[in-house]
């Protein structure tokens, strides 16, 4: 097939829905599909311009098969404080691309019909061209749903105009009901979906993979911690990925806070985004020394970042339950890690966690429930956890699998 994949993050990013909608082209590509996407400059989740396309502003390149036509957006700057980007701000960002990558689309009425078009949201308005394109050419159109954007950003209070959600929500249930498909991630994001009214017989999962041939379980030797100058034998309690709005990362330097006359206890955290400064200025408040920050590390270095790990953390505010899943899990479940994991009972991230008995569990947004999940880690033999996490890796995260089945579904 003709496929072309439409988002505003796409690879070289190395978190999040870029990462995922990277490694769906190229596979698809692999597979003997022609495969096009239309995206915007790398920028997440630095929030910055990657430097290899700074002062670019139209750019077509092929990546491992793909063909990548990029345009340019606004990216707002964040704030030194630490604050997250306001909603406003937020909405010219997506605005701005969306406006941009409208001149992609007129190209493509006059160029051969791609057969099947999917669309990765947020943001969720995006599917209205992909909409308008399906309907004009014959294509088939497939929303994915990464993250219900508006659900969380009422829940989280980022909007809180009430004329302007019940109009988002009106569009966004517009756009899923005429798309051939609605995919998304989770069972709980299924069910949301369908209560918009979208019939169930167009929703289907399409879960967040993992390469099992790439992210593998590693033995600390060959992991970062000489690297980072860390002993073998101490304690590493990792966290890796986005440092936002969503993940409430405040009670992780409070637990490091709690712990910091134990000098055997190491707490990394990878990655960037708005919070990382506010973070940072936190560490430095509290004058600890057991906080290190460091960058996103490359793609081929994780196996070796997550094998330093004793602990991984994997966190969201109450309010983002159900709205999101977190991508970070399934390499943390691909090498066998045991992850502290913050949810509600009866969301499914807490109920497959338990179900199948492979991280600790316990309630977001609590200092002292994050510590004692940690002393609880610490404390216990964690080698059923891990077993258990690779395991369910092996049988349900399988990319190859994933996209067969999702592929098989929708042509």
């Amino acid at each position: 097939m003709r496929i072309l994949i439409y988002g505003i993050n796409y690879s070289p990013e190395l978190t999040g829905i870029g990462k995922y909608s990277g490694e769906m082209a190229e596979w698809l590509a692999s597979n003997g599909h022609d495969v096009s996407v239309f995206t915007a400059m790398p920028y997440y989740p630095e929030w910055e311009i990657h430097a290899e396309y700074k002062g670019k502003l139209w750019k077509k390149e092929t990546k491992n098969g793909v063909k990548v036509y990029r345009c340019p957006l606004y990216i707002p700057k964040r704030n030194k404080n630490g604050k997250k980007v306001s909603s406003k701000k937020r909405i010219l960002h997506e605005t701005s691309f969306a406006i941009n990558s409208s001149f992609r689309w007129l190209g493509a009425m006059f160029r051969k019909k791609y057969d099947l078009v999917i669309c990765v949201s947020p943001p969720f308005h995006l599917s209205l061209p992909a909409l308008i394109y399906s309907k004009l050419k014959g294509a088939k159109l497939v929303t994915h749903i990464q993250d219900l954007q508006i659900d969380a950003a009422m829940n989280l209070n980022m909007l809180s105009n009430g004329t302007a959600l019940n109009t988002m929500f009106k569009l966004e249930r517009f756009l899923l009901k005429k798309s051939n498909y609605v995919s998304t991630l989770t069972k709980g994001m299924r069910n949301k979906i369908e209560a918009k009214g979208v019939s169930p017989s167009k929703v289907i999962m399409l879960p967040n993979w993992v390469d099992l041939n790439t992210i593998r379980p590693l033995p600390k030797e060959q992991s970062l911690r000489k690297k980072f100058d860390i002993p073998l034998d101490d304690i590493v309690i990792l966290y890796s990925g986005n440092m936002g709005e969503k993940q409430g990362l405040e009670i992780v330097i409070d637990a490091a806070t709690a712990l910091k006359n134990r000098k055997d206890i190491h707490f990394v955290m990878v990655g960037s985004g708005v919070g990382r400064e506010k973070l940072e200025e936190m560490v430095n408040q509290q004058q600890l020394t057991n906080v290190k920050f460091y960058p996103l590390q490359p793609y081929e270095d994780l196996p070796a970042l997550l094998a330093m790990a004793d602990i991984h953390l994997v966190l969201q505010k109450k309010k983002a339950s159900d709205l999101v899943m977190p991508s970070k899990l399934t390499g943390i479940l691909a090498v066998g890690g045991c992850a502290v994991i913050t949810a509600l009972p009866k969301t499914s991230l807490y109920e497959v966690t338990e179900e199948h008995n492979m991280g600790i569990l316990c309630e977001p947004e609590s200092s002292e429930a994050l510590l004692a999940a940690i002393e609880k880690a610490m404390d216990s033999d964690l080698s059923e956890i891990k077993k258990n996490a690779y395991n369910y890796a092996i049988k349900y995260l399988n990319k190859d699998a994933i996209l067969s089945d999702f592929i098989e579904m929708v042509k």
